[in-house]
């Protein structure tokens, strides 16, 4: 687990030029730097999300639900940075899917979707059960029993619940988990300490932890599948605005990017200004159209190309101008790799797809090379900055 400790007050003291250090004060401090609960706040939501899984699995163990696996802690609250105040900050975990007994995934690519390099479905079906090891504990093979029989003596399978046609459902699987988390929090030891609002949402599950003292925690789960053994996975919740059908699958490489954030924090010296540099740089480019996961980007690019022993906290202002200027060059030349594609100095821990690492690099900056008046415009929000 990511300490934040390393982010305490004590860097302010570290020794370095007077003046330097007088202007990291007054940058932390003007930028609201320092957020200090966020560790707090991931404890108490994996905490959450834990005791929600084993109510989960009790409950739901003789049904063919998909199963869930042990929820991962991905984006900026989990990696120790979050750009937003305290009171804003969303705890995103993905919760990996398996198949039930009987069934099998099979990913399919979703060649409708404006997406297909990134856009996939997941095909269920149903596999045979009279024979292996062990045998199907009294079960019945969906396959080589009559349907009577079935309907008889055995729950519906997954492909009768959360599934439109032969497709996973994200919003079947969203309704299907929202539904449990009302009906299982009264017996959770959490709800003697919070009261909890499950929030709209139609793909994954958002909900609002709130304090006597009136101040809440946000937490959001996410529905994925793994690809192959790799750390990317596909993902109910698309990031895009736009939602593509509930049956399309969007791939990301959130839980490889939490995976780098947790290495890096291993190899950096204590006292690492990398998770202030990027806070910092949010900052700064509030209004300026770049996005956060752009920044981010960046900043994992430097990570690989920066020795991390030329991250500590006396450099966070050398480090800051380092990034403005990476995305300036990016933006001036309309490219900025995906850090995931056929990166060369990808980390050995970090497991990718066979297809990731021989792939053209695909540009976050793609729309820019497409549309002059849109790069000319982001050049000159960037420079006013």
């Amino acid at each position: 687990e990511m300490d934040n400790n390393r982010d305490s007050e004590s860097e302010e003291s570290e020794e370095g030029n007077p003046a330097e250090m007088n202007m990291i004060w007054f940058f932390s401090r003007r930028f609201q730097l320092s957020v200090p609960k966020l560790a707090s706040g991931r404890r108490v939501v994996q905490e959450l999300l834990r005791d929600l899984l084993h109510a989960c699995h009790s409950l739901f163990s003789d049904s063919f639900f998909p199963v869930l696996e042990t929820a991962i802690g991905v984006g900026s609250a989990c990696e120790g940075w979050s750009p937003h105040k305290e009171e804003d900050v969303v705890y995103c975990m993905f919760v990996p899917l398996r198949p039930p007994r009987g069934h099998a995934f099979h990913l399919e690519p979703d060649t409708a979707a404006e997406m297909p390099q990134a856009s996939t479905r997941i095909r269920v079906e149903l596999v045979c059960t009279c024979t292996g090891e062990p045998p199907g504990q009294n079960m019945l093979c969906f396959l080589h029993h009559s349907g009577e029989e079935l309907k008889r003596n055995q729950v519906a399978s997954l492909l009768h619940t959360v599934c439109t046609g032969p497709y996973l459902d994200g919003e079947k699987i969203a309704l299907w988990f929202q539904t449990f988390v009302i009906s299982a929090w009264p017996a959770l030891p959490q709800s003697r300490h919070y009261s909890m609002k499950v929030l709209p949402s139609c793909r994954s599950c958002k909900m609002e932890l709130m304090k006597p003292s009136g101040r809440s925690l946000f937490v959001e789960t996410v529905f994925s599948v793994q690809q192959g053994d790799s750390d990317i996975f596909l993902s109910s919740q698309p990031a895009e605005a736009q939602l593509p059908a509930s049956t399309t699958w969007l791939q990301s490489s959130a839980v490889a990017e939490a995976k780098f954030f947790k290495q890096v924090a291993r190899q950096a010296p204590a006292h690492s200004c990398h998770l202030k540099c990027l806070r910092l740089c949010a900052r700064l480019l509030e209004g300026s159209g770049l996005s956060i996961y752009a920044l981010k980007t960046a900043v994992m690019h430097l990570l690989t190309l920066i020795p991390l022993s030329e991250w500590q906290h006396r450099y966070l202002l050398v480090r800051v101008d380092d990034i403005m200027c990476y995305l300036r060059c990016c933006l001036e030349e309309k490219r900025l790799k995906h850090f995931f594609f056929g990166n060369e100095d990808m980390p050995e821990e970090i497991s990718l797809p066979p297809t990731f690492q021989g792939a053209q690099p695909l540009n976050l900056f793609q729309h820019l090379a497409q549309d002059p008046a849109a790069q000319t415009e982001a050049m000159q929000k960037f420079d006013e900055l």
